[in-house]
């Protein structure tokens, strides 16, 4: 597929942008990779460490650094994608992720690798909105449905799939690089994802372009490094002074960010995150969900990756696979959410929340029976019906999300939906790991993993509940 390259006003008089199947497995695998990347290293970090000599605090670090700095730039991502154009940025920050994927992987140090992981997560914000944008501007109709079920489907899968590939690096050694390979496996396939970009992926961009809100990106990344920052490396650090000014900063960050963002809007200017986007009542219910799903997803999955290692003494492969199941029934039910959307609307989430619920309370019981003998089979129903369950939320939610918002803003719309989601997932490692961490000592790893568990059930209670405020049909 080829496409003139004219002004934004020449070629939407001559045809609108269209996204073929080859252009959407390109800007798809580019979603996989920074989801892949954010769970890649739990059952890498333990390796990490013993190699570069590294404390709990600065492992932390190569989770949070990461997933910090992506949450961060996300909106600005998909701003400057509409307004420079989705297909140049979506192959710049490709291109950079590939870089900064290298230099993880050749990282002579602990704080090198931190480093590098920061930057890593800058060039995910740079290339992951351009994915969401593209396909809402790009495809339209039953065609767009289909694309945005795919896109749920590739987060969801990619999110379990990076635990699992992960635990297989490290322990087949490739060329003795052990750890290492985690990353530098992200370089051959950035190299083929330009090529196919390059050739498949159509240029599309704002009819509108909006310019950059500095105020707005400033006071933005200030609300969620107060609030990210000393959550997720508060506990290993000792909880040292300054993260209680931090997170007492929070609140009067956030209200001073939509407080100017209030003032742009009213004054005519373009705010980073327009507050008339959550006049969409799809939008503003939907990122309410995302956040406790996100949390709960996120947590269980650090959580399950140490109880598994260090409780039960699986080895890396060992503890991924355990959770082999959840991601073949995730990515097989999701593939079916489209169909059930269009017959039941929106309570397919609902069911999906119930069936969750079943799916952790088996992994409960199954820690409550057989450990420490906490394997694949033991785990095999309580993974799959969970996995089925995540399958009927993630990607109709995704696709809730964004129903409402215009081509032009699509950027933006995407940025705030992954912002969301990424604070969500951060919080998670932060606020479940923190208390799965905290309880071991002196519970034990199976009454801490049990107790974790069902608080990560009240979330899921809790999101059941809030799907309930669905619209009941997707426009």
């Amino acid at each position: 597929m080829t496409e003139t390259l004219t002004s934004p006003t020449t070629r939407s008089s001559v045809a609108p942008p269209v996204l073929g199947g080859l252009g959407l497995f390109t800007v798809l695998l580019g979603a996989a990779l920074p989801l892949i990347d954010f769970f890649i290293v739990n059952v890498a970090l333990p390796t990490i460490g013993r190699d570069l000599h590294a404390s709990e605090a600065v492992l932390e670090l190569v989770v949070a650094g990461y997933g910090v700095s992506y949450a961060v730039l996300l909106v600005l991502g998909g701003r400057l994608g509409d307004l420079f154009g989705r297909r140049e940025f979506f192959l710049g920050g490709m291109a950079a992720f590939g870089l900064t994927s290298l230099a993880c992987g050749l990282a002579p140090s602990a704080w090198t690798l931190v480093a590098a992981r920061v930057a890593q997560g800058a060039a995910a914000a740079a290339m992951l909105p351009q994915v969401l944008a593209t396909i809402q501007s790009a495809t339209e109709g039953p065609r767009r449905a289909k694309a945005m079920g795919l896109y749920g489907a590739t987060a969801g899968l990619s999110m379990v799939a990076g635990q699992i590939l992960g635990g297989v690096l490290v322990a087949a050694d490739i060329a003795g690089t052990g750890w290492r390979s985690v990353f530098l496996v992200n370089v051959p396939v950035v190299v083929v994802g330009l090529f196919l970009a390059a050739r498949a992926v159509p240029e599309t961009r704002s009819q509108r372009p909006e310019p950059v809100d500095g105020p707005g990106t400033v006071l933005l990344a200030v609300s969620l490094l107060t609030l990210l920052v000393p959550l997720t490396e508060g506990r290993a650090a000792g909880w040292p002074l300054w993260t209680w000014p931090a997170l007492a900063a929070f609140p009067f960050a956030a209200w001073a960010f939509y407080a100017v963002e209030r003032r742009a809007d009213r004054q005519g200017r373009t705010p980073l995150v327009p507050p008339s986007l959550f006049a969409l009542t799809s939008l503003r219910r939907g990122l309410v969900m995302v956040v406790p799903f996100s949390i709960g997803f996120s947590g269980f999955m650090f959580v399950i990756a140490v109880a598994l290692q260090r409780g039960a003494g699986l080895g890396p492969v060992s503890a991924g696979l355990a959770l082999a199941p959840m991601a073949v029934v995730f990515f097989a039910v999701s593939l079916c959410g489209p169909r059930l959307v269009a017959r039941y609307g929106t309570r397919v989430v609902t069911a999906g929340g119930l069936i969750q619920a079943v799916g952790v309370a088996l992994i409960a019981l199954a820690a409550l029976r057989s450990w420490p003998d906490l394997g694949v089979l033991e785990l095999l129903p309580g993974a799959a019906v969970a996995g089925a369950g995540q399958a009927l939320q993630l990607p109709v939610l995704f696709r809730i999300i964004l129903s409402e918002v215009p081509p032009t803003r699509a950027g933006v719309g995407g940025g705030v939906m992954i912002t969301t989601q990424q604070s969500g997932l951060a919080l998670g490692v932060a606020t479940l790991g923190s208390l799965f961490l905290a309880l071991a000592p002196g519970w034990g790893m199976r009454d801490a993993l049990v107790t974790t568990l069902l608080v990560q059930l009240a979330g899921v209670a809790l999101t059941t509940t809030l799907s309930l405020r669905l619209p009941r049909a997707i426009s």
